[in-house]
């Protein structure tokens, strides 16, 4: 490592940030600087260098967000102090908001309506394809026709669904 490499310069840069951050988590200086400086360690590691990361900055945050989880449950499973509750349900949940399983619920079904006005065997080949996970082969023998005939259903399908959800521009 030169102080010339830009993975270093980018630590450097956002270190005190960083520190912050893990701080703000698990409210232990002491602990927060060990967190940042393994975050440097697995951020700077051979195998991590020799990948491409789109948002090395982001990809920094979390290196550090998880090392703080571990550290509260590992600390938390010892003794739970005052406070740590509400650090532990400050994380964001992976879960999905009542919002957003509303929207998907009139997505399904929307698409459910969109699937209805296909005919039944065209119906069954994308079911069989998209949500069975079928390959065309087994499709095929399935509704007794060709693979080349499922591959047609299951386009047109696609297409069908796409057109009606999205408008002509999809």
């Amino acid at each position: 490592m030169t102080p010339a490499d830009p993975s270093l310069a980018l630590y450097l840069a956002h270190r005190a940030d960083l520190l912050k951050y893990a701080d703000s988590i698990v409210r232990d200086r002491a602990s927060a600087e060990d967190l940042v400086q393994e975050a440097w360690l697995r951020f700077s590691s051979p195998a991590t260098q020799a990948t491409q990361i789109a948002h090395p900055t982001s990809y920094l945050y979390s290196i550090v967000r998880n090392l703080a989880r571990d550290w509260l449950r590992r600390s938390s499973s010892n003794l739970i102090h005052p406070g740590e509750t509400e650090v532990i349900e400050a994380f964001p949940s992976d879960a999905p908001s009542a919002e957003r399983v509303l929207y998907y619920r009139d997505e399904l079904r929307a698409f459910d309506a969109v699937l209805s006005e296909l005919p039944e065997r065209t119906q069954r080949a994308l079911i069989l394809y998209r949500y069975e996970k079928r390959t065309l082969q087994e499709i095929a023998d399935i509704l007794d026709v060709s693979v080349a005939r499922v591959h047609t259903l299951v386009k047109q399908a696609m297409l069908f669904c796409a057109m009606r959800i999205k408008g002509p521009e999809a």
